[in-house]
């Protein structure tokens, strides 16, 4: 809703931009200090001495990183958003097999010395690499009789031979897809997916994922700030009394007794509880650790994937850990988050697998959240709603809904050029620096 809000307002559009709570960034927000993220997940008493200074604390409620190359850095860069924030590259990318957790290889050298694979897999993981990077749509002459829109990513792993190993972090750690339906789809999605993957690895070594300093919570306070430069109002602590609907269209929504008149009217499904449809849960588990997750060469932030194969389920299971290197907990301190689909009646029981590699844990906040979809594409009613955060961690999912309301909202296709700011309209930045 933030990006959305920036993005309309460069677009000219005057935007009113409310929330009911009183910080930026609703469900995705990050909370400070420490005490209030144990008043919200309701546990007794206030953090321990040994957590330091709860003001240390920024803990994001949905752990996301941002791919190097992808979508978001995109609309950062377009916006000039980024000269709000400070980013750090997360240190290491890790997959799971067999109960233990190998480095995800980031470069040549590293996929030649993994214990991932034997020697003869080596290889012709490596002439599969050299197919993916030499892949272009638009160029017949790479395609190696693989037809990207007919062939499927099954058929392709078989052309090179891979084996089922490889395959599953190759398909969940590099094309990051949390079930394995993409199989039996055509290989251009997958193949432009890695694509990204070793595109956005490629711009910083460690790993394909940025961070902000901070914490997330940072990223919709500087669209909130881009939405302001161009004449947008926004007003935190302002309750939603009701939606005033007109002929079956939105007309404006009402707050404290008055009436602010819009046209369309961007939201998320809390607001509109009777134009959203559930189509799953999340469960996830902030854990605050006192160490480096184990084999993980003590790196102070890295990404873990358990592919679903791996822990006999249909979806993969993410963890993501950040550190006071981020800016984001006390000294000496580690967060990690663990986040699934829910499969079964008992998602806790779902997410074990992830916490037995971040023991010991000195304190866990257990959240389970439904996730929702519109049933009302807004075409009619002008209200256009976004879909809840899956449990994907990183925000490619994120920026495809973003340009799929864009488009529902301007009737065109998302374009990046419309979100450059434009040279002659920086009133307010003087001030503001």
């Amino acid at each position: 809703e933030c990006i959305l809000s920036g993005i309309m307002s460069v677009n000219g559009k005057k935007v009113l931009h409310m929330d009911r709570n009183s910080y930026y960034g609703g469900e995705s927000a990050s909370i400070t200090p420490l005490e209030d993220l144990y008043k919200r997940f309701n546990l007794p008493g206030t953090p321990p001495e040994s957590m330091g200074r709860g003001r240390d604390w920024n803990v994001d409620l949905i752990p996301k990183f941002l791919m190097a190359n992808g979508q978001l850095v995109k609309m950062l860069l377009y916006t000039e958003v980024t000269r709000y924030l400070d980013f750090k590259v997360i240190e290491g990318s890790f997959v799971y097999k067999g109960g233990k957790i190998y480095k995800v290889p980031s470069t040549e050298a590293e996929a030649l010395a993994s214990s991932l694979m034997g020697l003869f897999e080596k290889r012709r993981f490596r002439k599969f690499l050299v197919y993916v990077a030499n892949f272009d749509e638009n160029d017949p002459k790479t395609f190696e009789g693989v037809d990207p829109k007919k062939t499927t990513m099954r058929d392709v792993y078989k052309k090179f031979d891979l084996g089922q190993d490889v395959i599953d972090f190759t398909g969940h750690a590099l094309a990051l897809y949390r079930t394995d339906d993409y199989l039996d789809q055509p290989c251009q999605e997958t193949i432009n997916r890695i694509k990204l993957y070793s595109e956005s690895l490629a711009r910083y070594g460690k790993s394909p994922y940025l961070y902000p300093l901070y914490g997330l919570g940072e990223l919709p306070q500087g669209f909130a700030r881009l939405s302001a430069i161009y004449g947008g109002t926004y007003m935190l602590n302002k309750p939603i009394e009701e939606i005033v609907i007109e002929n079956g269209k939105v007309v404006g929504v009402k707050s404290e007794g008055e009436v602010a008149r819009c046209k369309q009217l961007i939201c998320d499904p809390s607001y509109v509880s009777d134009r959203v449809t559930k189509v799953g849960q999340v469960i996830r588990v902030i854990c605050i650790l006192s160490h480096p997750i184990k084999n993980t060469n003590d790196a102070n932030s890295c990404q873990i994937i358990i592919p679903q194969n791996q822990v006999n389920r249909k979806s993969d299971i993410y963890v993501c850990m950040i550190s006071s290197a981020h800016n984001v907990a006390a000294q000496g301190k580690y967060i990690a988050i663990a986040s699934t689909t829910v499969e079964t009646p008992d998602p806790e029981k779902e997410i074990k697998p992830a916490l037995d590699l971040l023991e010991p844990i000195e304190q866990k906040f257990v959240s389970i959240s439904d996730l929702f979809a519109p049933t009302d594409l807004g075409t009619d009613s002008q209200i256009f709603i976004s879909r809840t955060y899956d449990a994907t961690t990183h925000f490619e999912t994120t920026c495809d809904d973003i340009k799929d309301i864009y488009k529902r909202m301007m009737g065109s296709e998302f374009d990046f050029e419309e979100m450059k700011r434009k040279k002659n309209d920086i009133y307010g930045e003087e001030e503001q620096q």
